[in-house]
């Protein structure tokens, strides 16, 4: 399957790379600076531009079969409005080039995740959080407007713990803990399982241990 993947230099973005080379994948890595991302498989395509060019994300797109959004903003002080711009020209571009697959990764920080959430992690989500947890809100909420066959993933806290393949998930998955987690590796896993999954289309599942 070619697949197109953004924000590739992150945490994240590094394992779905790695795992989608490994699964057989053609991958595009969408990235502003290829020099962060090092030892590709001859699998994988480094296409450098921004996602805030709308041109720019519409050539990538071309011939792609899905697309997965790992971005994230760099910042926890203030909200991205160019994040915000590129995912309305990724999802412009996507539907433009008849892609149809699209996995976003978003957080448990939204407010409609965040209710069955504890007490404690909603209080650090509404001071130290609030401007992801915005940007996510607004990003879902326009994903969810577009005619592309999405899927939202909401993980809780990340680690860069080892990649296991166990890992429980669903919609109103319970956390045994009072601070859930999953590793970047094993939630790229699920994110990668979905793009031949059809049982999420259309929904926001939570991953977690």
């Amino acid at each position: 399957m070619n697949v197109l993947i953004f924000g590739a230099t992150g945490g994240t973005g590094r394992e779905l790379v790695k795992q989608a080379e490994r699964l057989g994948h053609e991958v595009t890595a969408f990235v502003r600076d290829p020099t962060k991302l090092e030892n590709t498989s001859e699998n994988c395509r480094v296409y450098k531009g921004n996602v805030a060019d709308r041109a720019s994300v519409e050539r990538a797109t071309a011939s792609q079969d899905a697309a997965i959004s790992a971005l994230g903003s760099g910042t926890l002080r203030r909200r991205s409005e160019e994040l915000a711009l590129g995912k309305h020209n990724i999802l412009v571009a996507l539907e433009y080039s008849c892609v149809k697959r699209f996995i976003y990764l978003s957080a448990d920080t939204v407010p409609e995740a965040r209710r069955d959430l504890n007490p404690l992690r909603r209080l650090i989500i509404s001071t130290l959080l609030r401007n992801t947890a915005a940007d996510h809100e607004l990003d879902e909420a326009v994903v969810r407007q577009s005619r592309l066959e999405w899927i939202i993933v909401r993980p809780p806290l990340l680690t860069n713990s080892p990649h296991t393949g166990r890992y429980r998930f669903g919609e109103g998955v319970e956390p045994k803990s009072l601070f859930p987690k999953i590793s970047r590796a094993d939630l790229a896993d699920f994110m990668l399982k979905q793009l031949a999954d059809d049982t999420f289309v259309r929904r926001a599942p939570t991953v977690m241990y």
